[in-house]
């Protein structure tokens, strides 16, 4: 059962993963809303494209954290339930806030990213050895294609494929979950799958900004 207390984590973990960190770093060190540029998508991904990686990597690496961050507010719960599913599914809420909160942020008129990056922190959080794994296969997948689109697609898809039938997993919440994560991903890049399918997608240039 929700508690006051959790609900108002729920809203602290979504108005954490609603950080605008691409409009804040492009806007704040360059003068530039990586909004009105490339993809028009403020991600880590757009900022790379637009600002290139001395700006790119930290809006990811903050990005990330939003995720792992919310999903860890947990630990100051002053109720923390005994039952390691009711603990799971808690986690579980904080993050999907926080991913919410990447797709919808307030504070920039609701106009977000992608929330691959903030997913991943979130992934991190409940099940580390997933999360690493997924991220092999989109280093793997991103370094032969050179899409970044194709190895988030790849990687979301590999994910129920771990946790389930690789690592074996007997949580139910976390399996129903496993599944959301691909059909997410899938529903944020709809057009880059459409660029992809077309041969438009942008590939990265390596050792170029």
């Amino acid at each position: 059962m929700l508690t006051t207390e959790t609900l108002l984590f729920i809203l602290l973990a979504y108005l954490t993963g609603a950080f605008p960190s691409a409009v804040w770093v492009g806007k704040t060190f360059y003068k530039i809303d990586v909004r009105e540029f490339g993809s028009g998508n403020a991600g880590a991904t757009n900022t790379f494209r637009v600002l290139g990686k001395k700006a790119g990597i930290p809006v990811l690496i903050m990005d990330i954290f939003k995720g792992w961050l919310s999903v860890n507010y947990i630990s100051f719960l002053t109720n923390i339930p005994e039952s390691a599913e009711a603990v799971f599914e808690i986690k579980l809420a904080f993050g999907i806030a926080a991913v919410i909160g990447h797709l919808f942020p307030i504070y920039t008129g609701f106009r977000g990213g992608k929330g691959i990056a903030t997913l991943l922190g979130l992934l991190i959080g409940l099940h580390a050895v997933a999360a690493l794994y997924s991220i092999l296969v989109f280093v793997i997948v991103f370094f032969t294609s050179k899409y970044v689109s194709l190895g988030s697609i790849i990687a979301s898809i590999a994910f129920p494929i771990l946790v389930i039938l690789i690592l074996g997993s007997t949580n139910v919440s976390l399996n129903l979950f496993a599944f959301f994560v691909p059909i997410l991903s899938l529903i944020t890049h709809q057009k880059n799958i459409e660029r992809l399918l077309k041969g438009e997608e942008t590939k990265v240039k390596f050792g170029k900004k």
